[in-house]
């Protein structure tokens, strides 16, 4: 049997793993290890005396990827990026964002919803998790929603769909991943995410302001605020921007002249800064276990997902599947935006059985090569590229687009991770509540997409600067 037709089974049979519910990091690196197996067995003519030698080379060769990959120090960012996002919440900085978005915002048609949007996305600036933002606000925004009369559906779609917008907004722990997975430049990988990031927010908030608008007591604006007391409420929310500015600045300087240090240097002098206004604020040493517990338990578990499924990665390489795939997709005599647009669809529907990480890291390495085929290689440059841009630029083009699917996907039925944290921190909300609630969310996100793509300006703006 062929190194490919062996590829294609063990792939079949991980999925069916996934369908069947075991994790999805178990069930990849139990198919990269079977694939191993086989695929070195296949070459010694399948003789039962070879059965231990091939075993025996593929657990040593499995074996090699937790540490060879995990210790890289791009991943160091993670840890540093979730410990940023629960230092602030101990620290009190989600209200301060909360307050000072209705005091800024509310007045407008369904004020509170749009305040509840931007203050997700000023908290995704210092958290990267898509999870942890939407326990968080669904505490502090929806209590606030429902006091004025908004649907408690609506309200908790509100809170999962803001939450999304971490995934993009750096620091962004998938961009990480993304990054490493495909071997492109991190810091320019965040960088693009800041304007698809805040440009998401725009789409959610002129959403809720057009339903406002045209359905009758929908959100009714909050009014009353005096400027002073506007004033009053940037002062609590400045060392958001600190952190922000200070991970800009170690992944490029606006300024002129190179970046003052790489960007796991920003991330941890982020988290240094969070960790000294929580104190300022009165954490207890409790709550500094927690965060750090917290972080621990979530790092743990990205990190598990990357070396199982990067073992599963090894496998594929043997089998040659990326590289018949990419072939395979260049021979195709449709239009290469089409077949773009084919993928990103197909990542819908992906994401609406997997968690978005696992897909992103079982599916790249071989999607990846074909579109970096469709655009003309990695290395070509943007006169001679088929959507006008560089390999470099095309590859964070399209890591923008792929992150942006895993965000829709993160409030899709039937696992859309966001809707089942609110209502689990909501005892009158269910599941199907939520789901109903980001009902709408689903037109803007379809919206920006396509605006992604329409116009990638969108995207490299920012790093092309870089």
């Amino acid at each position: 049997m062929e190194p490919i037709e062996i590829g294609i089974y063990v792939s079949i049979g991980m999925l069916v793993l996934v369908i069947l519910g075991m994790r999805v990091a178990f069930a990849a690196a139990l198919a990269g290890l079977i694939g191993l197996i086989w695929i070195f067995w296949a070459k010694k003519g399948y003789d039962p005396n070879d059965l231990m030698w091939a075993l025996t080379v593929a657990a040593k060769t499995a074996g090699q990827v937790p540490h060879s990959k995990i210790s890289s120090q791009a991943l160091s960012l993670i840890p540093t990026f979730i410990l940023i996002g629960y230092l602030a919440y101990y620290a009190g900085l989600t209200h301060a964002l909360f307050e000072a978005a209705k005091r800024w915002l509310a007045w407008v048609p369904g004020g509170l919803a749009v305040s509840t949007v931007f203050a997700t996305a000023g908290f995704a600036a210092v958290s990267g998790a898509s999870v942890a933002t939407s326990a968080v606000f669904a505490r502090i925004a929806i209590p606030e929603m429902l006091k004025i009369g908004y649907d408690k559906r609506f309200a908790a779609g509100v809170v999962a769909a803001g939450g999304t917008l971490a995934s993009l907004i750096p620091p962004s722990a998938i961009l990480v991943i993304y990054a490493i997975i495909v071997e492109q430049d991190v810091g320019k990988l965040l960088l693009a995410g800041f304007v698809p990031g805040a440009f998401s927010a725009v789409i959610y908030g002129l959403l809720i302001i057009g339903m406002a608008v045209t359905i009758k007591g929908f959100g009714p604006p909050v009014r009353g605020f005096t400027w002073r007391q506007r004033f009053a409420s940037l002062p609590p929310a400045l060392p958001i921007v600190l952190v922000v500015m200070t991970i800009i600045l170690f992944v490029y300087n606006p300024f002129g002249g190179d970046a003052w240090g790489t960007p796991t240097e920003g991330g941890a002098i982020g988290a240094f800064i969070v960790f000294l206004v929580a104190l300022g604020r009165g954490m207890r040493w409790t709550q500094l276990k927690d965060a750090l517990l917290e972080t621990a338990k979530l790092s743990v578990m990205i990190f598990t997902i990357i070396w199982g499924v990067l073992i599963y990665v090894r496998f594929l390489g043997f089998a040659e599947l990326p590289s018949a795939f990419s072939d395979w997709i260049s021979s195709l005599t449709m239009p290469p935006m089409l077949i773009l647009i084919c993928i990103l669809l197909a990542y819908a529907v992906l994401g609406m059985f997997m968690d978005a990480i696992g897909m992103l890291l079982l599916t790249l390495p071989v999607v990846y090569p074909a579109v970096m085929a469709l655009n003309g290689g990695e290395l070509v440059s943007a006169a001679d590229s088929t959507f006008g841009m560089s390999g470099p630029m095309c590859a964070i083009w399209f890591g923008i687009l792929v992150v942006k699917m895993a965000e829709f996907c993160l409030i899709t039925p039937p696992i859309g991770l966001n809707c089942f944290v609110v209502a689990g921190v909501r005892d009158d909300l269910t599941v199907q509540d939520v789901f109903k609630g980001v009902t709408p969310f689903f037109i803007a996100d379809a919206i920006t997409i396509a605006l992604l793509v329409a116009f990638p300006a969108i995207v490299l703006w920012l790093p092309s600067l870089a």
